[in-house]
């Protein structure tokens, strides 16, 4: 039996590239004998032209689908999104700018006797910054969520039903992906792939977004802030510990005793700014907690548009 494909794609303000990635991912797919579906999320793209075309594609192509947030959730959140609702075997994401090659989904999808398979560039065309903060990223990667050394992550990537029906499970206000992914399976292979020049806009990653995915990634996937502020706590309450026998020693052998003004407002200063962070940390982890408590929805449903033909409905 053939196995079929859901390929989500999160869109935020793009309008012309949407058609030729409808068109290159239809030929791509045609001569593989792939039953697909395409599942775009709009994530309130400010464009007022995004969603409109999204809907003339749902009307001129029967395996499109289209969903429109109630507001921007952001990219992680809008491929969540994509993922729930998609019925194929195996879900594919890619972006919505054709950076992510069509004619590379064979690549990935020959590789899909592994639980992920994730599409690597060898050359990445993006800037400096993006680039060293990818870097940075990956490297918290490892550490954080147990990505493999080896893999080098990107949002191209195919995940079988498996995967997705276990990531479907995971409740997070803070959803990412690759968090998600690794949780549930660790079976993962990478494909090289050719990262492609974008079609239409630039990058709305900021350094703002960017600091947010990174403070969902350390906060809500890991307890490495607080296992690194109560190390810190114990080193800092040993040496002052260390430091005040010294001191006693010192009058009792001595019988002077050096205050000091500037060792005084340093350990002072030193203190107090330890303890400040220790509950900046603390409070961050708690406001999460409050908020995870409160089960809000990671995002929510404006508008469902469905293609005239659904997974397994025979296509002409």
């Amino acid at each position: 039996m053939n196995k079929s494909l859901s390929i989500v794609v999160p869109v935020y303000n793009s309008v012309q590239s949407l058609t030729g990635l409808v068109q290159r991912i239809a030929r791509t797919l045609k001569p593989m004998g792939v039953e697909y579906e395409i599942i775009f999320v709009n994530d309130a793209s400010p464009n007022p032209k995004t969603w409109p075309h999204l809907r003339r594609l749902v009307a001129d192509n029967p395996r499109v689908r289209a969903i429109n947030l109630m507001r921007n959730f952001g990219q992680q959140a809008a491929t969540l999104c994509g993922i729930e609702v998609a019925k194929g075997d195996y879900v594919l994401t890619m972006d919505d700018d054709l950076q992510h090659r069509p004619e590379d989904i064979p690549l990935l999808w020959v590789k899909r006797g592994h639980d992920i398979v994730i599409g690597q560039f060898p050359v990445k065309r993006h800037t400096l910054f993006k680039r060293i903060t990818s870097r940075i990223k990956g490297w918290l990667d490892h550490i954080l969520i147990g990505k493999p050394s080896h893999i080098q992550m990107s949002s191209f990537r195919l995940m079988s039903r498996a995967v997705v029906d276990g990531m479907k499970q995971i409740y997070t206000p803070y959803p990412f992906i690759p968090a998600l992914m690794f949780y549930v399976s660790k079976d993962v292979v990478g494909v090289e792939v050719t990262h492609a020049p974008r079609s239409e806009g630039r990058s709305t990653y900021t350094l703002t977004k960017l600091i947010g995915v990174f403070a969902n990634l350390v906060i809500n996937n890991s307890s490495i802030l607080l296992r690194i502020t109560g190390g810190m706590g114990l080193v800092f309450a040993c040496l002052s510990f260390i430091f005040g026998i010294y001191l006693l020693l010192r009058k009792l052998w001595v019988g002077v005793s050096v205050p000091g003004w500037t060792s005084t407002m340093l350990v002072s200063i030193f203190g107090i700014g330890m303890i400040l962070f220790s509950l900046g940390v603390i409070g961050e982890y708690l406001l999460r907690l409050v908020v995870t408590s409160e089960h809000k929805p990671v995002y929510v449903i404006r508008e469902r548009l469905e293609g005239a033909a659904s997974l397994g409905t025979s296509v002409p």
